[in-house]
């Protein structure tokens, strides 16, 4: 069901048998499949974690559908952040004890029933959190927070709009934005998430429709919008730069338009989002004084000391819990990223292991 269970640690020179979920061919959810193999110990600076959660994301989903640049097209392991126990240790790993409970991100391997990685990528989870709730917070606070304050200069009091406001991320960013006293304005897809993100304390909520620019003036009410976070794309990316104030930023994270809810992607039709995608001239950037950014976590990945500081700035923040939307067991992995594909979800979903 969830892998293998051990009657005892291995030690660091152990190698053991381990569940993964694999996309041999990248273009269809049909291609992710479930192996068994082997992993070997833990090299001198690394830790072998016996996983517990994985947190899923859309860069998931696009990594299985062949749409993430960064991600290998055969052979991979999908999955960037997990929770676990330490259980071995490398000879020159000594922050993380066996034992340990930690959370964690990788740069693709995470579903997975055991991984080793760079103690380096670990952090202990808070006493209070679930492995859940541990499995829940790397990805999205950390895209959340450097999208505010490292991207998008966040200061106190100022306006922000976050589009998917009870995703994973735009919930961190709007409980972020209110640590800076900032006023938030939410937006979601459908109706049914309104409620949810009233009570994660957005100053105002608005359901993405035709209406978006009216809606989004009158929740302004005279106000200068300072700041966009943006995974959606398209037509309402248009229509929120087109009402940022002077100096304003839009920080574009993910493309979540891009999606298809098919196991495979329909080309014809990202082929026609591609087209309609919003183009912006860079003199109309310079005379309006508005900046469009955009920003992918691995970069952070690929700089631990950046990772690592972030991090330790967010929980220092002491924010509610992560919030978990939805639950699924090991075995119905692929399920659960179809679950996320679809675009219906609120909070996170969790795998657990």
């Amino acid at each position: 069901m969830g892998g293998i269970t051990l009657s005892r640690r291995p030690n660091s020179t152990e190698r053991m048998k381990r569940t993964t979920y694999r996309v041999t061919r990248a273009g269809s959810f049909r291609r992710l499949l479930r192996f068994e193999e082997e992993l070997g110990p833990p090299a001198d600076n690394e830790v072998t974690i016996a996983v517990k959660g994985i947190g899923l994301n859309f860069a998931d989903v696009f990594t299985v559908l062949g749409l993430y640049r960064a991600a290998p097209k055969r052979d991979c392991i999908p999955g960037i952040e997990f929770s676990g126990e330490v259980i071995a240790t490398g000879k020159n790993a000594t922050a993380r004890p066996i034992g340990q409970r930690v959370m964690g991100s990788i740069r693709f391997g995470a579903f997975v029933t055991h991984l080793n990685i760079d103690e380096q990528y670990v952090v202990p989870i808070p006493d209070d959190w679930s492995y859940g709730e541990g499995a829940a917070f790397i990805v999205q606070s950390l895209t959340a927070y450097y999208a505010l304050t490292s991207l998008g200069n966040l200061s106190p009091s100022q306006t922000v709009l976050i589009h998917s406001a009870v995703g994973g991320v735009g919930i961190y960013a709007n409980r972020i934005a209110k640590a800076f006293s900032a006023f938030t304005i939410g937006t979601v897809g459908t109706a049914d998430k309104v409620a949810l993100a009233r009570e994660e304390g957005y100053d105002a909520v608005i359901v993405r429709s035709r209406t978006f620019p009216r809606d989004l003036r009158s929740a302004l009410n005279g106000r200068r919008l300072d700041l966009i976070l943006d995974a959606v794309g398209g037509r309402v990316q248009k229509q929120s730069f087109a009402m940022l104030g002077p100096s304003g930023r839009l920080v574009a994270y993910g493309l979540s338009g891009f999606a298809s809810h098919m196991p495979t992607p329909n080309y014809l039709m990202l082929a026609g989002k591609y087209v309609a995608m919003p183009r912006y001239s860079t003199l109309d950037l310079i005379e309006s004084n508005r900046s469009l950014l955009g920003f992918n976590l691995i970069w952070i990945y690929d700089r631990v000391e950046v990772w690592r500081e972030m991090v330790q700035r967010i929980l220092d923040l002491h924010l509610p819990r992560p919030r978990v939307g939805m639950t699924f067991p090991f075995d119905r992995l692929v399920e659960a990223a179809r679950t996320l594909q679809s675009g219906k979800t609120s909070g996170k979903i969790v795998v657990t292991v």
